[in-house]
C-alpha cells in the first residue's frame, strides 16, 4: 500500500479535476503499472490480502456480504456510506452540508468521498491493515478512473436484486442507536410473475438488547429511496462497464436472503466458510 501513502499526502486540493491531475502525476512519477487479475486468481484461504470492491443498489446488502467476507478473509471492510454518516454525526463545519445532500438522496462529491476514503486508508495503514473490501465506492466513472490509476483492484462484485424487493429492504433498515448495529425488520415475500422468480428474504432482527433502541435512518423514506435508486441506475452503468471491460466484474443475482445467498456467493468466489461448516456439523 505504499502508493496509498503517497496519495494521501496530496492535500489540500481544490477540485476533482485537480485531484485527477495529481493522481496522474503520481502514476507518471512512480512508473507504476497494475496488471488486471483474473477470477482464477481468487483466494482459497483466509489471510490473503485482497483488494475488492462491492457494487450494488442502495439496500441490496453490500454491507452485510462485504462484512461477512471481511471477517472470513481477515481484511477490513470499508463502507463509504459509514464514512459519510460519521461526518454527519460530527460537529465539523461541513456536517450540515453533508446532511442536506444525503437527505435529498444525492451523491456526495467525488473530491469529498475520495478525501474521506484516503484518510481511512491512511489510518488503516498506520495500524498495519493490509488489503480491503470497499462497499459503496466507486459510484461514478470518474471515481473509478481515479481509483484505478492509483490502487489495483482485484475484483468487483456487483450484487443485483429486483427493485420492488430493494425498496422494501431499504424501508425496513434500522440502526441501533447504542451499538451502531445494522438490522432490517422487513420480511420480503414477493411471488414470481411475468417470468421473474419469486423471492423471499426474512428480516434481520436485532438481539434483545438492541430491540428498544432501533432508529430509522433519516434518508430512508420512500421518496428518497426511489431518488437514490434513480441516481444509482443512472451512474452505475458506466462504472459496471468500466470494470467489465477490464475483466474484473463479477455479477451476482441474489436468489433470496442470507441463508440462501451466502453459500452461493462463496461458491462463485471459490471460497469456503469453515465457521459455517462447523456450525452445521454441531
Amino acid at each position: 500500500m505504499a502508493v496509498t501513502t503517497r496519495l494521501l499526502k496530496l492535500k489540500p486540493l481544490s477540485s476533482s479535476s485537480s485531484l485527477l491531475r495529481a493522481f496522474s502525476a503520481l502514476i507518471s512519477e512512480t512508473g507504476l503499472r497494475f496488471p488486471a487479475n483474473s477470477l482464477s486468481q481468487l483466494p482459497k484461504s483466509k489471510g490473503r490480502s485482497v483488494q475488492w470492491v462491492f457494487l450494488g443498489c442502495p439496500g441490496v446488502g453490500k454491507g452485510t456480504y462485504a462484512s461477512r467476507l471481511s471477517q472470513l478473509l481477515g481484511v477490513p471492510h470499508i463502507a463509504t456510506g459509514d464514512l459519510v454518516r460519521h461526518q454527519l454525526s460530527s460537529s465539523s463545519p461541513i456536517s450540515n452540508q453533508f446532511a442536506e445532500i444525503v437527505n435529498q438522496g444525492q451523491l456526495v462529491s467525488d473530491e469529498i468521498i475520495i478525501r474521506l476514503l484516503s484518510e481511512r486508508l491512511e489510518h488503516g495503514e498506520a495500524k498495519g491493515e493490509s488489503g480491503f473490501i470497499l462497499d459503496g465506492f466507486p459510484r461514478t466513472i470518474r471515481q473509478a478512473e481515479i481509483f484505478e490509476g492509483v490502487i489495483s483492484i482485484d475484483l468487483v462484485v456487483n450484487l443485483k436484486l429486483r427493485e420492488d424487493a430493494l425498496i422494501e429492504k431499504c424501508l425496513g433498515r434500522r440502526i441501533c442507536s447504542e451499538c451502531g448495529g445494522n438490522f432490517n425488520i422487513a420480511s420480503v415475500n414477493i411471488k414470481g410473475e411475468n417470468g421473474q422468480p419469486g423471492i423471499y428474504m426474512p428480516p434481520l432482527l436485532p438481539p434483545a438488547r438492541c430491540a428498544s433502541k432501533l432508529a430509522v435512518r433519516s434518508d430512508d423514506t420512500e421518496a428518497v429511496v426511489k431518488e437514490r435508486l434513480r441516481v444509482y441506475y443512472e451512474m452505475s452503468q458506466p462504472v459496471e462497464e468500466f470494470y467489465r471491460s477490464r475483466g474484473k466484474l463479477l455479477e451476482f443475482d441474489l436468489p433470496g436472503g442470507i441463508p440462501e445467498s451466502w453459500p452461493k456467493l462463496l461458491q462463485v468466489l471459490n471460497l469456503e466458510d469453515h465457521d459455517d461448516k462447523q456450525s452445521a456439523a454441531a
